[in-house]
C-alpha cells in the first residue's frame, strides 16, 4: 500500500466511521450504505483537505467513487501533474 492509498483509505474510514482495517478495495460503498449524499460531501471535503485538491461536488462521479479502489484511483489521477 502506497502513501496515497493509505491516506485515502484512512480518510474514507474516518468519514464512514469504519475504523480499524481498511475496507476491501471492491466494497460497494453506496450499496452497503457506507456512503450517501451527505457523507459523500464530507468525503469530498476531507480528501480535498488531506491532499490540497479542489474537488468540486459538481465534478463528482458516483460510479467512479463506488468502491475504495475507485476513490484511490481518482485521487491518484487528480494528483498527477
Amino acid at each position: 500500500m502506497d502513501n496515497i492509498e493509505e491516506r485515502t483509505l484512512h480518510v474514507l474510514a474516518e468519514v464512514t466511521e469504519t475504523p480499524g482495517r481498511p475496507l476491501p478495495p471492491d466494497t460497494e460503498l453506496y450499496d452497503r450504505g457506507l456512503l450517501d449524499s451527505m457523507t459523500t460531501v464530507q468525503l469530498i471535503a476531507a480528501l480535498s483537505d488531506e491532499f490540497g485538491l479542489d474537488i468540486s461536488p459538481a465534478e463528482f462521479d458516483r460510479e467512479a467513487w463506488a468502491t475504495p479502489a475507485g476513490i484511490v484511483a481518482d485521487i491518484r489521477r487528480r494528483l498527477q501533474p
